[in-house]
């Protein structure tokens, strides 16, 4: 049980700080370099949370709990991502210029802690499960919060704040995955028949922000040679869960 508590807390600080960093570094290159960037890790993204929700954390959430329970919980907590959205609690956005990035720079970063913590919950369940599950539900949190972190920074930027200011706010938000990781722990290590209730929470979540957040996004790009790189992109994403799961 530590050890899988220490695994998680490592992908906890791995998965919320390298994409702060990174985001940092690429929200520096040039609007062409991210117009022709994004979208590609937001496709990678789509195929590696749709993977670690049906290859990972779904199959082995109902391992555990009867497939009406397990279905009823996903289908619960998409209703409930739904309306944190709506609330602008819980936003996805990957580029400066969008709607949701039209709210306050606060509101912003506070929807991102909500989001980083809920993360480490479920990376809290997953790595107690398994290692593999964890490592296949970090790839996943991990290619979906490179491009949002960059979107991020950009607004932040874009509102005033210098960049060590917005590098060091982003990386507040992303460090709740932290807190995030030790609640979960000790709670669904304490009460074990939490973690296939989490997980299915995890797993509606990944397949909310894939379904309802990136894929419309991709449909923006109708060309048939960004059309094909999109599906070959979410191929690999699928296939480096599988490769871990």
């Amino acid at each position: 049980m530590q050890s899988s508590f220490i695994y998680a807390l490592f992908a906890a600080i791995i998965g919320s700080g390298c994409p702060v960093i990174l985001a940092a570094l690429l929200g520096c290159t040039t609007d062409r370099t991210q117009r022709w960037l994004i979208p590609h890790l937001v496709s990678f993204a789509t195929g590696s949370l749709l993977g670690a929700a049906f290859l990972g954390l779904i199959p082995r959430a109902l391992e555990a709990v009867s497939l009406e329970n397990g279905l009823m919980m996903i289908l619960a907590g998409i209703l409930l991502f739904f309306i944190m959205e709506k609330m602008i609690i819980w936003r996805h956005c990957h580029k400066a210029g969008c709607a949701v990035h039209d709210v306050t720079p606060r509101l912003l970063l506070v929807g991102d802690a909500v989001h980083n913590f809920l993360d480490g919950v479920a990376l809290s369940a997953a790595f107690i499960v398994s290692v593999p599950l964890g490592v296949a539900t970090a790839v996943g949190i991990f290619a979906h919060e490179l491009p949002q972190e960059i979107g991020d920074y950009a607004v932040l930027l874009g509102s005033g704040y210098s960049k060590r200011k917005a590098l060091l706010l982003n990386a507040i938000s992303g460090a709740t995955a932290i807190p995030g990781v030790v609640i979960g722990y000790f709670f669904a290590s304490s009460m074990t028949q939490t973690i296939p209730y989490i997980m299915a929470l995890a797993a509606s979540s990944f397949l909310y922000i894939a379904v309802a957040d990136l894929i419309p996004g991709l449909h923006k790009r109708t060309g048939a040679r960004e059309s094909a790189l999109q599906l070959v992109l979410i191929i690999a994403g699928l296939g480096t869960i599988y490769l871990f799961h």
